[in-house]
């Protein structure tokens, strides 16, 4: 199978207020350009058990890349919406899948306001850079940017708590090359996401570090993206979803 078109016409533009009674957990999974991306098909499946779930799965155009059905750890887009749960795909050009007239919705903020928590995995070094500047030339960094950091906006949904009270939560999974991680500006990223944002100091950024390993370019050191399973049980923890016999 060929992956999705950039405008797939068989894809209704989100309303999040279709969706604010259904019942369901919401969970906005983005990659942005890492080879760790090729893990993102394992966390859905982890996650296809839950039947209070929907995903909606967001990715910048160099994530796209790593799904093109190159191998059976890398299928294609069409092949990730057979997983249930999988309930939308988005790239950049949903954003614009015609002229923009007044009363048509916006997909960042749509995608912000149906979201319970998003969750960035993986984060790469170019847009933990983007989104620590406040950048947001993408469909991805543009959900972040237009992210409710207060609290106060999206009102929340009957039945939904949030482990981190009202204020939803945004966490992210960096993953990049030992070099990358090492340089002294992804430490100055990660202080303002980490720190300054963090969930730990009131804030909406939950920070999921690197671990060290060899990397899918050879080089063994600090920079791979948390192990995936570790991620898919700290969403579920997060999100209050059983774990008990996969759902």
């Amino acid at each position: 199978m060929t992956s999705i078109p950039p405008n797939d016409s068989t894809q209704q533009p989100l309303k999040a207020s279709d969706h604010f009674n259904d019942g369901k957990y919401h969970l906005l999974l983005a990659a942005t350009g890492s080879v760790a991306t090729i893990k993102i098909p394992n966390i859905l499946t982890a996650l296809s058990h839950h039947p209070n779930l929907s995903i909606r799965l967001l990715l910048s155009e160099s994530a796209v890349e790593f799904l093109q059905n190159q191998s059976r750890e890398q299928p294609s887009l069409q092949d990730l919406t057979t997983i249930p749960n999988v309930d939308g795909i988005y790239r950049d050009a949903d954003e614009w899948r015609k002229p923009w007239v007044r009363g048509d919705s916006i997909a960042h903020i749509e995608l912000r306001r149906w979201a319970d928590l998003m969750l960035i995995a993986p984060l790469s070094a170019n847009s933990l850079a983007k989104i620590a500047l406040g950048l947001s030339d993408n469909l991805v960094t543009s959900v972040v940017r237009a992210w409710d950091t207060t609290g106060m906006i999206d009102a929340p949904r009957p039945g939904i708590r949030h482990a981190w009270g009202e204020r939803k939560v945004i966490v992210v999974a960096p993953a990049m090359n030992t070099a990358m991680w090492n340089h002294p500006v992804t430490a100055k990223h990660l202080k303002v996401l980490g720190e300054e944002w963090g969930v730990e100091a009131g804030g909406w950024i939950d920070v999921l570090r690197p671990v060290e390993k060899e990397l899918a370019c050879g080089d063994t050191g600090s920079g791979a993206m948390r192990d995936w399973k570790e991620i898919v049980a700290h969403v579920e923890s997060k999100l209050g979803l059983s774990t008990v016999n996969g759902g």
